[in-house]
């Protein structure tokens, strides 16, 4: 039976083994460290997004920016009909796609309708996700009571 024995292990002073220890335990501690300030520098998928101002901030805003750029008008040719927080039925936030499995959870969330050139349309929100455009929306579980 034969193995191979690594850069590390045949570096290893079989005779000075505390000094070896504190080596290997250092390098270690060198490679975690790099490896968390490197993470910091990783792009994890997120998409760049440009500050509008103050204004840009509001979820109905959002959409209407959205809009804006999907039908390519002007902002001020789109208006916002309602923006009320609602309780979407599950992970989907209300724009279930076939074939796909969500949450079964309820979700607290917005629903934003706006209309532009004659015809409305849907804008749903939750868990912390910016609003999206809902091609074929499904009413939510409620609409929490007025205050």
């Amino acid at each position: 039976m034969s193995f191979q024995l690594n850069d590390a292990c045949a570096s290893f002073d079989w005779n000075n083994r505390s000094e070896n220890y504190r080596l290997i335990i250092r390098k270690a501690s060198l490679a975690v460290a790099l490896a968390l300030s490197l993470s910091g520098c990783m792009d994890h998928g997120g998409e760049a997004t440009e500050n509008k101002g103050p204004a840009a901030d509001s979820p109905a805003d959002l959409a209407v920016l959205d809009l804006s750029e999907r039908l390519e008008i002007p902002v001020e040719d789109i208006k916002v009909l309602s923006e009320e927080s609602v309780t979407w039925r599950d992970g989907s936030l209300g724009c279930p796609k076939p074939d796909m499995m969500y949450t079964q959870a309820l979700v607290e969330g917005k629903r934003i309708i706006l209309q532009a050139k004659g015809k409305d349309y849907a804008y749903h929100s939750g868990q912390g996700r910016p609003p999206f455009f809902c091609e074929n929306p499904v009413s939510p579980a409620a609409a929490p009571a007025e205050e």
